[in-house]
C-alpha cells in the first residue's frame, strides 16, 4: 500500500475569512517586489481584481493596513507592504519554517503512513 502525503498548512483565521495563508503571503511578496498590486497578480497569474480583493481582505483583518496604496501618477503611485505588512509576512514565513521542522518528527511519521493516496469511494470501508 502507498503512503499518503501529509501537508501542513498555515492559515490565520479572522471571523468567516482566512487573514493569511500560504497564497496571500506570495501576494505580499510580489507586491513588495513589484510595488503594485496589478504587477504582483500578473506575476502569481491573477487577474488586478482577484489580488485587489486578496489584499482589501487582509487590510480588514489586522489591527493596520498590511498594503498601502500610492494614488497619483508618476513613480510614486503603486502598493507597498505598510512595516506591520512586513513584520506580519516575517511571522508568517517564521512560522511556515517551524511547521516545515514538523516533518521531521516521529508523529508526523505516524501520521503520514496512515494516510491513503486517495479516498475510499463513498460507502467501502475496510
Amino acid at each position: 500500500m502507498q503512503i499518503g502525503a501529509l501537508k501542513l498548512k498555515l492559515q490565520l483565521v479572522c471571523g468567516d475569512s482566512f487573514a493569511l495563508g500560504p497564497g496571500k503571503a506570495d501576494l505580499l511578496e510580489a507586491i513588495d517586489r513589484e510595488g503594485s498590486i496589478a504587477g504582483a497578480g500578473r506575476v502569481l497569474g491573477m487577474s488586478y481584481r482577484r489580488a485587489w480583493l486578496l489584499v482589501d481582505e487582509m487590510n480588514r483583518c489586522f489591527t493596520a493596513r498590511l498594503v498601502e496604496t500610492l494614488p497619483g501618477g508618476g513613480k510614486a503611485r503603486g502598493a507597498r507592504l505598510s512595516d506591520l505588512g512586513r513584520d506580519v509576512l516575517a511571522a508568517y514565513r517564521e512560522l511556515e519554517a517551524a511547521a516545515a521542522a514538523l516533518a521531521e518528527t516521529p508523529g508526523h511519521a505516524r501520521l503520514a503512513a496512515a494516510l491513503r493516496v486517495a479516498p475510499l469511494p463513498a460507502a467501502q470501508h475496510d
